[in-house]
């Protein structure tokens, strides 16, 4: 079998971190190791793995993923499992580049010849989502996902939180599902408000309306609400999500493939997650190879419902002319169309990664820090 002779990794615009790994008879895979706003921590861990790995057969993913998680003695959280999701995600694109198939088919095959997908309107502050959403549904797309409001305290006034309900009718008017994003930036004394104002223009879903480490509150407002309760993209493993499965306090969740283990994890905890009732729908606000990633997820998994894309995603439009397709030679994979984009069936991922693109932008490419804010009181609050 052949074995690991190089693990590389490059740092590319407008905020993203993509691995690259060989194996000694050339053949390659891509994976993506993003972590916003903590790129270098997670370059420092692939040097690691680059030391550990090496030499090791490029088959045996579950053995490189066991040994990362428990012969480290310190495991799991954003930065580590980060790391392993592009070592991760490469390794399958690898194996099933070579073996010429895509990666679902090594998964058992695919469930769905197309994939339901969403994408971003409004920005961090959010704004004019009638003219956002229009273009979304230019674009094909028929569901969006917005900010519920941009910084708000922690006990605020309620009126603050009038003009989330009149953006998500103002969305729901063109005929588009909307889910709406607290983004964690809310507590519960606002949230609980939040969610009752929102409820009569039914949502599609509620994501993060309080952060994850606050399990007893999402399970508060979860039962106090008829909207479906998202969240996952700060869980990082199975063991993370395992507090929301017992008992159960949400509806949808969230993983996203680049934070929590890659391909290997993301499949385990959607087995556990069907299990519950509980749909899959990945966190991918990223690049084109994370996104890849998650279509073949998609394409093999039967919890999974919708996928979110980051196709013209503020976090890319601010960073200047960089994007999902800037990195591929195949755009058109990311075609949309009434709503759906079609199951890949290259080998692979089912992208061709523009190497020449990503060593050129990887050259002197700073890394992203997120953005934060400041309360009237000069108090910080949750971005």
């Amino acid at each position: 079998m052949p074995k690991i002779a190089e693990i590389e990794y490059f740092r590319v615009p407008p905020r993203w971190l993509y691995v690259k790994v060989t194996d000694v008879e050339g053949n390659y895979g891509w994976g993506e190791a993003s972590l916003e706003g903590h790129s270098e921590a997670v370059e420092g861990a692939l040097d690691e793995f680059k030391d550990r790995f090496i030499g090791w057969e490029a088959n045996n993913i579950e053995n490189i993923w066991t040994s990362v998680w428990r012969l480290g003695f310190y495991r799991g959280g954003p930065v580590l499992q980060s790391a392993l999701s592009g070592l991760d995600i490469a390794l399958w694109d690898l194996k099933a580049r070579r073996l010429n198939v895509p990666i679902y088919e090594l998964l058992g095959g695919k469930v769905r010849n197309k994939i339901k997908v969403y994408a971003w309107i409004g920005g961090d502050r959010p704004d004019d989502v009638r003219s956002q959403a229009q273009g979304r549904l230019d674009q094909g797309f028929k569901a969006v996902k917005m900010n519920a409001t941009a910084d708000i305290g922690w006990l605020d006034t309620p009126s603050s939180l009038d003009s989330a309900a009149d953006r998500l009718a103002t969305v729901k008017s063109l005929g588009m599902d909307a889910g709406v994003d607290f983004h964690g930036r809310i507590h519960k004394p606002m949230a609980k408000q939040l969610a009752k104002l929102l409820e009569p223009h039914r949502p599609m879903f509620i994501e993060e309306p309080l952060l994850s480490e606050n399990h007893e509150g999402v399970s508060e407002i979860a039962g106090q609400t008829s909207i479906p309760i998202a969240l996952g993209e700060r869980l990082y493993s199975r063991w993370d999500v395992k507090k929301f499965l017992n008992p159960v306090s949400i509806d949808i969740l969230q993983p996203d493939i680049a934070h929590v283990g890659g391909i290997t994890e993301i499949r385990k905890i959607s087995a556990m997650c069907e299990a519950y009732d509980i749909a899959i729908a990945p966190h991918c606000p990223l690049g084109s190879i994370a996104l890849a990633a998650c279509f073949q997820i998609a394409a093999c998994t039967q919890n999974h419902v919708i996928q979110e894309m980051s196709i013209g995603i503020h976090y890319n439009t601010e960073a200047g002319e960089q994007d999902i397709i800037s990195y591929v030679h195949n755009p058109e994979f990311f075609d949309v169309k009434d709503g759906y984009v079609v199951v890949p069936e290259g080998p692979g991922l089912g992208i061709e990664v523009n190497e020449e693109a990503v060593r050129a932008l990887s050259k002197n490419a700073k890394a992203w820090r997120s953005g934060g804010f400041v309360s009237a009181d000069g108090s910080l609050s949750e971005w």
